[in-house]
Formats: C-alpha cells, structure tokens, sequence
C-alpha cells in the first residue's frame, strides 16, 4: 500500500498549499546527524548547514526532514517550518517540503537550527537522542541527504533556564524557558554568505535512517506527518500598561514605529498587555546595550501577595509570577530574540539592566501560533451572553490545540482523553478538521499497556493511567464513528477498544460493580483528589460510566459484525447498571448514591445513571430536577458540565442550557479572555474542557446531531429557550449545513438547508418532520 504525506509548499514565511505524493519507504540513503564530540542525550542547541550548486533552478525539489527533539528549518535564509509533529519514536514523524520556490540558480544554503531539552523536556516531547536527518525524494535532491558533508555547530549562546514546579510553586511541566548570550550566538548562521569553514563535519550515530517496518533496532520508527503545519500569524502588542520611569515610550513602539531606549546602568520594567491570552513566539529585536540583560515574563493573569489572580484586567498592587525567558545583548545591531518554542500569555513583562550602553528596543511583537483550524461554523443569537461565550470559547479551543490537542498552553501542553474527547467535538462542528482528532485517536491507542489501558495524556514521557479515561478513548472512537464515514480504520481500532472494557470487566467486583482499581480514577475536580468515593470498590460513579462506554461499544461491534462481543457487552451493561441500581438507589433522597453506603451524593452519579437508563423511567424527571435543583448535593465543575449538557438532549430539557451557563458568564465577569479550568481560584485560565458550550450551542440550541453512522443522516432537535433569533452552521463532510429559525409571535420559521445527498428529520414539539437535501421550511406553533 503506498504511504500518502503532507508536502508542504512555502512562499515568504507562509504555507500556501499542500498536496498528497508516495512517500519513500524502506532505509534512507540520508543518514541521522549530530555535531561531534556531544554528548546526544543532554540539553544542547545545535546548528547544521549544507551549501550546493544548481546549474538550474528545478520544477519542484522534494525533501523529508525530521529531527529529536525539534528543528527549524531555513533555506538560503528564509524560515520555512517548525518540526517534527510531537508523537512518539516508534511513529516518529517526518515533514516533506518542496524546496523549489526558495531556490537560486547557483548556490544555495540548506540550514537548521535544531534542540534537544535533556532533562528539562516538556512532558509531551518524547524522545530518542539528538538527531536531525534530511532525505532528497530522488536522485534530483539526493545533494542534501544529511551525511559528512553537512557542517554542524553547538550553540553555546543557549543555557536552559528554570521554570519548574518548584519555581511556580504549582504543576508545570512545559519544560525550561531560555537564556540566549548573545556574545556566544553566531549571527547570520543561515544566511547563504555565512563563513562555515571553522564549523566541524556533522557526525552519524551508529543506526541507519528507515521508515517504520524496517530495520533490526528501534530508535526512530519515520512516519509521514498526518496533520498540517502550524500557523504562524503576525500579532501586535495591545498596549503598555505600566513602565518605569527611566524609560521614554509611546504606543508607537509596540507598532515597530519608535524605538525605546534604556538608558545605561539603569533598571526598568515595562508590562505589556496583549489584552488577550495567547500563544505566539515573541520576538524582540534589540540594537547595543552589550551586557544588558531582559528578563521576559509571560503571565495569563497579574498576581497578588496571595499568588490570586483576581480581575484579569487589574494590574494595581499585582506583579507577573510565571514562565521566563532572559536575553542578554552583545551590543551589536538588529539582534532578534525568538524562543525555541512558542509562549503563553496576556501579559508580557520586560525587566531590563543595561551595563556601561545604552539599549535601544526596536521592535517587539508575537506571531501567533496554533492548528490551522478556520472557523467554518458558526452560530449567531440575538441572546448578546451567547456571541462572547462562543468567541471566548473558540479562542479557548484554538490556544489548547497545537500539534496534539492541549489540556492547557501554559502549564502542561499534554492531550488528556477526558479533555480530547470535547475538544474534537469542538473541532468537528466548528471546523470540520477532523485531522487532530484522527491524530489523537491514533496516539492512544499507541500507547496503550500491556494490561490494555490507553496511557491517559499521550505522547508523554511521564506514564500517567486515568482507567476512565482509556474509557473516554473508546467515546472518541464512537463519536468519530458517529460524524465520519472510514469504516475500515474504525475497524482497525476495535481489539484496542475491546482489550480496555476486557480491563474494566475483570475488575468488576461480586456485585456487578467495581471492584478495586489501580492508577488514578480521575472524575472531577469537585473531589480534592479529583477522584470520587468507590476506587476500592462500589463506586457508581465509576461502575456507570463503564456502562456507558459499554452501550457505546455495543453499537459500534454490532455494526461491524462482532455480534457475540456486541451481546455480551449489552449484557453486561444491563448487568452492572441494575446491580448499581439496588445497591446505591437511595429512595428518600430520590438520587443514586455515590456509592451504597449512600453517604455521599453528586450530580456525576445521577448524569451517569439518566444517560444509561439506569433509573427506571418513571423516575427519571424527578431525578433529574433533584440532579439539578438539590445544592446539597456534590456539583460538577466545567469540565464535567460536558456530560450534564449532554444529559439536556436527552432528558429533552434543551431549553434549560441559557440557565446552565451562569458560571461562563462569572467567567467574563472576572475578565478571563479563555475559559478556566475550573472555578476561582484557579490555576489554568486556559482550558479546552471549558469551551464545551461551543459544541453544545449547534447541538443543543441549534440543534445537529447525526442520527445514523458516518453522519449519512442527521436528526435536527432545536431548543430555542427564550431567543426569538438563531442561526447556525456547521461544516458537515457533505457540504455545509444551516440552520435559521426565527419567532415571531407564537410561530416558530425554521428554514433548515442541508447539503446534497444528506436527508433526515426535524422534530419540533415531539412532531418528526422528514428532511431532504436542500432547503427545507416550517412554519410552526411555538
């Protein structure tokens, strides 16, 4: 089967298109690379180049590239890309760029600036050893195959510097910021006219170059990159908040219009607000001011003596306590500071000493990083709380999704399934790019144990197990299955997804529940632990949730034609729900208890207990206006908000969701500019889990859900609440799909335009009306 990969096209600094080509299988002609005489394991930032002749400038000159951990890769000066795409060596990923468009007649220099953390490594960046490999696609590029006759540097200008969870005294573990010497840094290293003569001969390590399936050892398995480059975007600093006295300014220089100076053996501090979180790499250019050091502080929010951020937009008696970088000038012209990797912030601090020079400031500003994601969704009301939710929203899930998803850009920057699982669906109704979700799929089943588990944040080199979350990976599964049309590449995941529920079920204790469970069973932060009572045994929080997974599966078997699987989960769900039932149902409280000694009660064991009928019919509205009306009772934060707005569908109580999103507005009302990870206070201000109303808003108010596999029909339910105005699209694989309903006294216009070849039913008051391709009208009672 010929492998298909991305060919990246590149004109200026911006990617323009991309097309499908065979990628080369097999060893490599190209050898791995690394400078001499270092040791391939330990923090170190390294440069290698390779200058060649062309009689002509070709067509097209095709070439892979990859490197451990990372690399930057220019051609005869010019940027071209960041890589490779984070995922783990036994599917190390390699980028494919035509160089042809950047090419000259004559010479021409290939260069790469490439890093490797050591010890301080971010948790998501797995790795092998230094190494960086180049592979011509033909015998037209074989002149850049890394080998000998690529000329390699170590940049000694790069020192690691400390952001851990010592320093920030919380969870981080995005890895150490970085202090550039400029003194050290050999300016110009890309430019074609560089002197490399005093450079030494790159050296190979002692394995060959192969794409996966190859090979007698291990160490880097190629694989072709499945998602598209990163965007990188210019954005302009906001505005100034607060400088030091010392120092002259305007707001022309956050405009790159009028430079600042420092004047010499002073101290000063500028504090920037982008007015909004972000994640870009910054970029300083400097000119004089040998020995002067900046120190850059990223912040999401200001804080106070306490470590409380507070209102967001206050700055009045709070500092920056976050992620460093330092910079210190040789006193030469134009010298630009770019980190290796991209930043996290609303606020930027500049804390700055000159020496015996003067500095002089030229320019600062970010360029934006992410997914390419495009917002070919939308949704529009005349309820003004909703369009800042969903902008927020969308924001949020553009900051936490990169190369993998992210749980969070500041602090972790790892893809958690319980926080994938909402961010896919997220990306599927706003985007339609289902390539990150696909991704991550991938990535959890590759890191699955031997026991069965998924790994619960993957790539990570920290193993970390979340037995719910391997749960979440087979959700994923479904929901992918439910809203794309690739059959056999489900298929191929089912044994993963069985090998999971096969885990669960041999640890199901006499009673049908849960018996004692390894690792750690995170359901919520509502719990200090996040974890609920029960992980010992008999928690029905923990048993319901398997049910639901098993309901999921019992669908997506059956379909496939693993009948007998199918039964025995259906089986087995029916099982561990009823037992769950008798032993946790507490009838004076009208609630399922947490667990049966009936101590503890949440709103997470009756969200569980509603969505896989393990209540008897009868009484399920009464518990659901219990769930949602009894304080008392243990209340789901954010993230697990998800599954309650799931619970709205089906309790066909959609109207409720305005009332639900109180703690989204408490959120703008403290000026978040993302959406947290929980309530105040609160660590991360970036959340993906958060941005659920952004789903929930198309598939709730407006209404689209998929009603039979593949989206091949799709069932439109809306609840319009009070609004008298909605509209709202999503980018379904067959085309674009709308919706517009209108009030008008007590008639409901509905005007619903479906993609070709895509039928279903609109059901308005428990009335089904069929769909057809096309524009479709109602005129209806409210």
């Amino acid at each position: 089967m010929k492998k298909l990969i991305w060919l990246l096209v590149w004109t200026g600094n911006a990617l323009i298109s991309y097309a499908q080509i065979q990628a080369p299988a097999g060893h490599w002609q190209a050898q791995w690379i690394m400078p001499p005489g270092r040791d391939p394991d330990v923090y170190g930032v390294y440069h290698f180049r390779k200058s060649f002749e062309l009689a002509e400038i070709p067509a097209q000159f095709i070439v892979h590239v990859s490197a451990d951990q990372r690399y930057r890769l220019f051609l005869n000066g010019k940027p071209l890309g960041l890589g490779p795409a984070r995922s783990d060596p036994q599917h190390w990923m390699y980028d494919t760029y035509d160089l042809a468009p950047h090419l000259y007649k004559g010479k021409n220099t290939l260069a790469a600036q490439v890093w490797n953390m050591g010890e301080h490594a971010p948790y998501a960046q797995m790795t092998v050893q230094t190494g960086f490999i180049v592979q011509g696609h033909s015998e037209n590029e074989k002149i850049v195959n890394t080998n000998n006759s690529w000329k390699a540097f170590i940049n000694k200008a790069y020192q690691p510097e400390i952001n851990d969870i010592q320093k920030l005294r919380t969870y981080i573990v995005v890895g150490a910021g970085d202090r550039v010497d400029a003194s050290k840094y050999p300016w110009g290293w890309e430019q074609t006219n560089f002197t490399d003569n005093p450079w030494p001969q790159a050296v190979k390590p002692w394995f060959n170059a192969k794409t996966r399936g190859f090979g007698t050892d291990g160490n880097w398995m190629l694989v072709p990159r499945s998602i598209p480059m990163m965007e990188e975007s210019l954005l302009r600093m906001h505005s100034i908040r607060r400088a030091s006295q010392n120092i002259k300014w305007n707001e022309g220089f956050l405009q790159g219009k009028a430079p600042l100076t420092v004047p010499k053996n002073q101290k000063a501090t500028l504090l920037i607000d982008q007015s909004h979180l972000t994640n870009a790499y910054p970029q300083l250019t400097v000119s004089k001011g040998r020995g002067a050091s900046i120190k850059m502080s990223y912040a999401e929010g200001m804080m106070d003596a306490d470590r409380q951020k507070g209102h967001r937009d206050s700055i009045e008696g709070r500092s920056v306590m976050g992620f460093d970088d330092v910079f210190i000038a040789d006193g030469g012209p134009h010298r630009m500071f770019r980190p290796l990797w991209f930043r996290t912030y609303r606020y930027l601090q500049l804390d700055i000493e000159t020496k015996g020079e003067a500095l002089i400031l030229e320019d600062l500003y970010g360029m934006f990083t992410g997914y390419p994601f495009e917002a070919r969704g939308s949704f529009v009301s005349d309820h003004a709380l909703f369009g800042k939710i969903w902008d927020i929203g969308w924001r949020t899930a553009r900051l936490c999704a990169g190369e993998t998803y992210f749980d969070c850009p500041y602090y972790e920057q790892l893809q958690y399934t319980g926080d994938t699982r909402i961010q896919a669906l997220i990306s599927l109704y706003v985007s339609g790019d289902d390539r990150l979700m696909r991704k991550a799929i991938n990535e959890y089943n590759q890191s699955r144990i031997y026991e069965g588990l998924s790994q619960s944040r993957y790539p990570c080199n920290d193993m970390q197990i979340i037995p719910p979350f391997s749960l979440y990976w087979i959700s994923m599964i479904y929901d992918y299955w439910m809203h794309r049309s690739d059959d056999a590449w489900v298929k191929s995941l089912l044994n993963g997804a069985r090998d999971v529920l096969d885990w669960h079920e041999q640890r199901l204790g006499p009673d049908h529940m849960n018996g004692d469970l390894e690792w750690w069973n995170f359901v919520d932060w509502t719990w200090p632990s996040g974890t609920p009572p029960g992980r010992e045994g008999s928690s029905s929080i923990l048993s319901l949730q398997y049910v639901y997974t098993l309901q999921q599966a019992e669908k997506l078997f059956r379909n496939f034609g693993r009948n007998a699987e199918a039964d025995h989960y259906l089986s087995l769900a029916k099982k561990i729900a009823g037992s769950t039932y008798s032993r946790c149902w507490d009838a004076s409280r009208g609630l399922m208890a947490d667990h049966p000694e009936k101590k503890s009660f949440s709103q997470h064991a009756n969200i569980w207990a509603l969505l896989t009928d393990a209540i008897p019919s009868e009484d399920r509205q009464k518990v659901f206006k219990t769930l949602l009306a009894d304080t008392s009772i243990n209340q789901a934060t954010f993230y697990f908000k998800f599954y309650l707005f799931e619970l709205l569908k089906k309790m066909e109580a959609g109207d409720l969701f305005p009332e639900l999103l109180k703690p989204w507005e408490e959120m703008i009302g403290y000026g978040l500019t993302t959406f947290a990870e929980k309530p105040e206070p609160v660590r991360s201000d970036c959340h993906a889990w958060s941005a659920s109303p952004n789903y929930q808003f198309l598939s709730i108010v407006a209404g689209i859900n998929p009603s039979a596999p593949g989206f091949s029909e799709v069932q439109i339910s809306p609840y319009l609440g009070n609004q008298l105005e909605v509209a709202g699209e999503i980018p379904h694989p067959k085309g674009p799909l709308k919706v517009n309903y209108r009030v008008s006294g007590q008639k409901l216009n509905a005007r619903l335009d479906l993609p070709p070849g895509l039928g279903g039913k609109f059901i308005w008051k428990g009335i089904i009306y069929p769909l057809r391709p096309g524009m479709n009208s109602f005129q209806l009672d409210r």
